[in-house]
């Protein structure tokens, strides 16, 4: 990822989290408790919003970005440790978080199958998954459209998928969804799940 889209992550999201993403966050982020996992933590912008957990460790593979966010981690009311790795590739024990956290992540993630298995590896039975995803939308000419923007976004937005089918893909291993509700449609999508083991 370049620093340059690092830099201007915050920049040309503001609208949309002014408007509306800071009160989704806010209110998905009441639900993690214990020790949390946060996958692709970007610039950051869920750390000042962490308040009824234990901990945060938030993995995130740009070091860009990482940098973009250490600002934000001051913000935090818990304390936040931020390595530097993938999804794919989590450097934890089995069972080892109480809560896992994703927001607008799985888009950009290069091998979706392989961060689920690592995610319900860490995550602990009965453990809660907290998403936030913009994901393919049900609507046959605007999916269509998804796919189509899809291949142009991705070089502009370092890999951004438009089309992805994230919750879908996400139950399909086994992981039970407790809550969900769709944003602007069904363009976005927040959801609690659970993680049966």
């Amino acid at each position: 990822m370049s620093g340059t889209f690092a830099k201007c992550y915050d920049f040309f999201m503001s609208p949309l989290e002014n408007r509306k993403f800071k009160r989704i966050r806010s209110e998905l982020l009441k639900d993690a408790r214990g020790k949390v996992l946060e996958l692709g933590s970007g610039t950051g912008v869920n750390f000042p919003l962490y308040s009824n957990c234990d901990s945060v460790i938030a993995i995130e593979p740009s070091q860009h970005m990482i940098n973009t966010s250490l600002t934000k981690r001051k913000l935090s009311s818990v304390p936040i440790e931020i390595i530097q790795a993938s999804a794919e590739n989590l450097p934890f024990e089995n069972h080892t978080f109480d809560t896992v956290v994703a927001t607008l992540v799985f888009c950009t993630i290069p091998n979706v199958d392989k961060a689920i298995n690592e995610l319900k590896r860490v995550c602990k039975p009965d453990g809660k998954i907290l998403l936030f995803e913009h994901v393919k939308m049900e609507n046959p000419v605007l999916s269509k459209m998804q796919e189509n923007l899809t291949p142009f976004w991705k070089k502009i937005c370092d890999g951004c998928c438009l089309d992805r089918e994230t919750l879908r893909k996400l139950t399909s291993y086994d992981l039970k969804i407790e809550k969900v509700e769709y944003i602007y449609k069904d363009l976005f999508v927040v959801a609690v799940l659970k993680n049966s083991q």
